[in-house]
């Protein structure tokens, strides 16, 4: 099959979207499937007014058209409701093309709290970019329940995956930190909630891997944490599997890919009994979720290492790529449109 994915988050951008993106586009590759990723560097692009480390496609409409065409893909999956994301459905619609959508990031709450705005009226936005999906891919069972309350419709559950070949324990891994090490990997950003982690008062040290706009104020005001800022994946490894426990502070996330790459690495989670945490974590004895943050990381050093592992390892790729292709659908329902010229398919970046 050929899938066309178009996404406004992509690399060099960092987070969990990224990552999920890129893997899925790997596991699909070694399945069969060709995979066109349609994503900002093809097009001429500005920065994000919130966040100007990322870059976002300026007035893609035409260039958009001209590559989906090219591609010829039997699924289109728009996956995220930036620039791209709204160029694409609107020349799927345009060409009368069925495509799926994902919902992966909860920005209703981010722009409300940012700017005051009632979360209800972001999420009216969201529910009409979504509104013509053939299928909205959902990460988790607790954003599905918070989608479904707002109206959205054809909600499909599609969990994500965890290289479990790259992120596996190293027992000789070690940070030269003060014992218990309770660490946070992920964007130094307001959406994380990080300084509810950053102010607990715990034992041993803090570490928090990661960049953002967030960074160097946080490095002023809490300069006892050691801060690694962004790391590659590989070295990444060796600090999941140094830590004693990984404490996730966000609220607001749909799923949380650091918390399986986490346990994966043998490190068990501390985190909120919310979205994202309950479906990673669940009633699982991989992690402790808990209203008091510090409690569940301290109670969460007690977890065998090997637990943690176990629950990661349930969230393996082939599984997910396979239900992502159970969902998407075919791009040409049958109606009425002009010819394409056959073309080679396009590979992404």
């Amino acid at each position: 099959m050929k899938i066309a994915i178009v996404s406004d988050a992509w690399k060099p951008q960092v987070n969990g979207v990224v990552t999920t993106l890129v893997d899925l586009q790997h596991k699909l590759g070694s399945a069969g499937h060709g995979v066109a990723v349609i994503e900002p560097s093809l097009f001429k692009r500005i920065r994000c007014p919130f966040y100007p480390e990322i870059e976002l496609a300026w007035r893609p409409r035409r260039e958009l058209g001209r590559l989906l065409d090219a591609a010829q893909p039997d699924a289109i999956h728009i996956a995220t409701e930036g620039p791209l994301g709204y160029a694409a459905r609107a020349h799927c619609r345009s060409r009368h093309l069925q495509f799926t959508t994902a919902f992966h990031t909860r920005f209703p709450e981010f722009l409300s709290a940012a700017t005051g705005l009632p979360e209800h009226w972001g999420y009216a936005a969201l529910r009409r970019f979504h509104a013509p999906s053939a299928g909205i891919m959902v990460p988790s069972q607790g954003t599905m329940g918070i989608l479904g309350r707002y109206g959205f419709a054809n909600l499909r559950r599609w969990s994500h995956g965890i290289d479990l070949q790259l992120f596996q324990p190293r027992p000789d891994a070690a940070l030269g930190l003060p014992r218990p090490v309770f660490l946070f990997v992920g964007r130094v950003s307001p959406e994380k909630n990080l300084e509810a982690f950053l102010r607990l008062d715990l034992p041993g040290s803090k570490a928090v891997c990661g960049g953002g706009p967030l960074l160097e104020r946080y490095r002023r005001a809490y300069p006892r944490v050691c801060w690694f800022g962004s790391v590659q994946r590989h070295r990444l490894v060796d600090i999941y599997s140094a830590a004693d426990s990984f404490v996730y502070p966000s609220r607001t996330d749909t799923f949380g890919l650091v918390m399986l790459e986490a346990m994966a690495c043998g490190t068990p989670v501390a985190a909120y009994p919310v979205e994202g945490p309950l479906d990673v974590v669940g009633r699982s004895d991989g992690g402790v979720l808990d209203i008091d943050l510090r409690s569940a990381a301290l109670r969460s050093l007690a977890i065998p290492r090997e637990r943690a592992r176990a629950r990661a390892m349930e969230f393996d790729w082939d599984r997910v790529s396979r239900q992502f292709v159970a969902h998407l659908v075919p791009a040409d329902d049958g109606a009425p449109r002009a010819a394409l010229p056959a073309v080679a398919m396009i590979e992404g970046c």
